[in-house]
């Protein structure tokens, strides 16, 4: 599930900070990275080129590929962080931050908003943020029309992950482990990484529901899609590493 509960190698988001390793990318330069391509995105989608929400494209729109339907409904939850007045980005992504961070996430009262209100206090802000972007995700799914099995109880489910890496992150040590993991090509259970991981996987689900329809095997009778590319999406655990695929296949 993640690198600090059982030892496996990330395959899209490789190494720490400074150079990629094997692929590779330390938290801040995701983040940097999303500082950018968001609000990119956003002036895509107010320009009007772009039919918003992804998950509401069709294969003949402008990125209406399921890789793009992806990795663009990922970006749509991870704005809520992004948007976080004077943000002080270390609570997600610095080991010293995160027991503070995780505090913060338990102690907030869950809210089913999408547009919300900031408080001027950080860790109460991403807290906010954080539940917005999964409540987005909700309701994408819902238009997408995703089998409710695979969506229901998100913030229940988020909420038990940041339990268990917050229990990790008060064992000791577990700064030493988590410059470990990271040294290691791995990903230690950082607020940020917690985020990110779980829209993915969520996003993942709205995209093949709008793409594929409510069932996959039906999909490659009814649509003409490329014949690897219903196993690459499955196999594949980020939009990127699809996108990669699809080029070294051309």
């Amino acid at each position: 599930m993640f690198d600090w509960w059982r030892s496996r190698r990330s395959l899209t988001e490789k190494s720490a900070d400074k150079a990629p390793v094997g692929g590779f990318f330390g938290p801040h330069v995701i983040l940097e990275d999303l500082r950018k391509r968001v609000p990119r995105y956003i002036d895509d989608v107010d320009q009007g080129k772009l039919i918003y929400p992804a998950c509401k494209r069709a294969l003949s729109d402008v990125d209406g590929d399921v890789c793009s339907i992806w990795d663009h409904t990922r970006l749509e939850a991870v704005r809520y962080v992004t948007m976080v007045p004077n943000p002080e980005f270390e609570l997600l992504t610095g080991a010293d931050r995160q027991i503070e961070m995780m505090n913060a996430y338990l102690l907030q009262r869950p809210h089913d908003e999408t547009v919300i209100d900031f408080t001027g206090t950080a860790t109460t802000d991403f807290a906010i943020a954080i539940l917005a972007g999964l409540n987005w995700l909700t309701h994408c799914a819902k238009l997408a029309g995703v089998d409710p099995s695979k969506q229901s109880g998100t913030i229940r489910n988020f909420r038990r992950i940041v339990t268990l890496a917050h229990r990790w992150w008060l064992t000791e040590g577990a700064g030493e482990r988590s410059s470990q993991l990271l040294a290691n090509a791995e990903q230690p259970p950082l607020m940020f990484y917690l985020i990110w991981s779980d829209y993915t996987r969520l996003a993942k689900n709205i995209a093949a529901a709008a793409v594929f329809g409510s069932s996959i095997d039906r999909a490659t009778k009814l649509v003409a899609l490329p014949a690897d590319l219903i196993p690459r999406f499955e196999a594949a655990q980020d939009p990127l590493e699809l996108a990669a695929g699809t080029l070294q296949s051309r």
